[in-house]
């Protein structure tokens, strides 16, 4: 633990971020660091819990609550307190491969789960997490590690995102050969054209590859496996394969008229788009989907949809609406989701913060839905003609008719979640999928239905957060690890 009084004495202090109306001028982070002394304080707030539920990473009534990597964080948070840089990290990577991501853009399980924050805030475990690798770097203590030994075992893992990345990390260190395929023209999947710049930015995704092609992993790019390359000759140069593609079917809405309207694009699309553009030229090449001026409607009220309206405000949108479909979750925990179950509660992420700022209310409509897509002559989108839902008579969550309202829309974005992974990568290699549309295997375990096969990530659990993804892949490394050796010490 920190300092033993240290949660009565000092108050949760996050790091400093630049105003909403200063940031969206730009791309970049917007997060600041704390001083090393104020780091120390929050450090002393972890308290000397006994059983800290924060690293239990443990499923309660179907949601997760604490670190799913397991994150000795009362040890790490100790040595933060006490100004032990080297030996926070060294505590840090035994169960996080790579903290600089998850200390962005993790929703941190863990500090929902902190003890202090029952009867005040949680821990800054997430802030104090990023503060001890990125120290890490600045000092110089993370260096390339290069196995001693090598195998002579060949693994290909197919995808770069963080499922992946961590997967061919930890089969690197054993000392397997591992090549990763990428389709894109960047390495880094989710984390490099799934998450906004100004919320990871890519210099730090570049930075950990640059590591991981010097310890020996080749990365290659602009490959498309199950198109480029067939299954079969990655069979035959290599003793695994493990699919790490992701869950990259987005799911579309059913509403009259969006067949054949023009304006409409999947998020993941739209995202994707924008941070390549900005990462060629700045957004000089015009290759992205353009929101200046334009009134835009997003459909999604997740993660996703909040990175689009951080974006379409960047990019000067004219008016932003975020449609949620189910009902807005109360302010404050309910009697009936107790503490270290996940917070069922309304939370305002930085996009709907920076709407507000900009328009002066939040762009979310709860229990709304769309109808009806409705264009001009031409095919573009004009308006949308949305519907409310409710709770019926006899608990069916539906339309309420005579709700129906027509609001403005130019460009309609859906951010609906995903169905599962590609279908031509399954059915490339013939795994088995689960009508989820995800690579089916036991519960638990990684092995497809094809031997030598495996699956991590998203592919195989469907779409979830970074932190999951890595979990996953440090679990699946260690299942290809005994297919591979007939024992592992992962």
């Amino acid at each position: 633990m920190g300092k033993p009084t240290g949660f009565l004495e000092y108050v949760r202090e996050s790091t400093p971020e630049r105003e909403p109306l200063e940031r969206i001028r730009d791309f970049e982070e917007f997060h600041g660091r704390l001083s090393e002394e104020e780091r120390r304080r929050q450090g002393a707030r972890c308290m000397n819990c006994g059983v800290p539920f924060c690293q239990s990473g443990m499923m309660l009534h179907g949601m997760a609550t604490g670190c799913p990597l397991h994150n000795l964080i009362p040890e790490w948070n100790d040595e933060v307190y006490h100004g032990n840089p080297w030996h926070a990290l060294s505590r840090l990577l035994k169960t996080n491969n790579f903290p600089e991501f998850t200390g962005r853009v993790c929703p941190a399980l863990c500090e929902v789960a902190c003890l202090c924050g029952v009867g005040d805030s949680p821990v800054t475990i997430k802030e104090n997490e990023l503060a001890i690798v990125e120290a890490g770097f600045d000092r110089g203590y993370i260096q390339p590690r290069i196995p001693a030994v090598r195998t002579e075992k060949k693994v290909a893992v197919v995808g770069s995102g963080p499922a992946g990345l961590a997967c061919a990390d930890m089969l690197n260190q054993r000392g397997h050969h591992v090549t990763i395929y990428e389709k894109s023209d960047r390495a880094g999947g989710l984390l490099m054209y799934g998450i906004p710049n100004m919320k990871l930015d890519k210099s730090v995704v570049e930075r950990r590859l640059r590591l991981m092609r010097e310890e020996g992993i080749r990365i290659l790019t602009g490959t498309d496996v199950g198109r480029d390359i067939l299954p079969e000759t990655l069979l035959r140069q290599f003793d695994a394969v493990v699919l790490c593609c992701g869950s990259e079917t987005p799911r579309d809405i059913q509403a009259e008229g969006r067949e054949n309207a023009k304006g409409i694009y999947f998020a993941v699309d739209f995202l994707t788009q924008n941070t390549k553009s900005y990462l060629d030229s700045g957004l000089l090449d015009g290759n992205y989907v353009n929101a200046n001026g334009k009134n835009v409607v997003i459909v999604g009220g997740g993660d996703t949809g909040n990175d689009c309206v951080g974006t379409v405000i960047r990019h000067g949108c004219k008016s932003v609406v975020q449609l949620e479909l189910m009902p807005k979750a109360p302010e404050e925990r309910s009697a009936d989701n107790p503490w270290p179950e996940y917070p069922r509660v309304c939370k305002t992420d930085y996009g709907q913060q920076e709407a507000i700022a900009v328009f002066g209310h939040d762009p979310r409509r709860y229990s709304t839905t769309v109808n009806r897509v409705i264009t001009d002559e031409a095919g573009n989108v004009t308006e949308l003609e949305t519907i409310a839902m409710a709770y019926d008579k006899k608990g069916n969550y539906a339309p309420v008719q005579g709700s129906e309202e027509r609001i403005p829309c130019d460009l309609l974005l859906i951010a609906a979640g995903f169905t599962g992974c590609r279908s031509y990568v399954s059915d490339a290699f013939g795994v088995e999928r689960t009508p989820r549309g995800t690579v089916q295997t036991e519960t638990d375990q990684y092995a497809t239905s094809v031997p030598g096969i495996f699956a991590a990530g998203d592919a195989r659990r469907g779409q979830s957060l970074v932190v999951w993804a890595i979990a996953e892949g440090r679990a699946c490394a260690r299942e290809v690890d005994l297919y591979l050796d007939g024992y592992s010490n992962m």
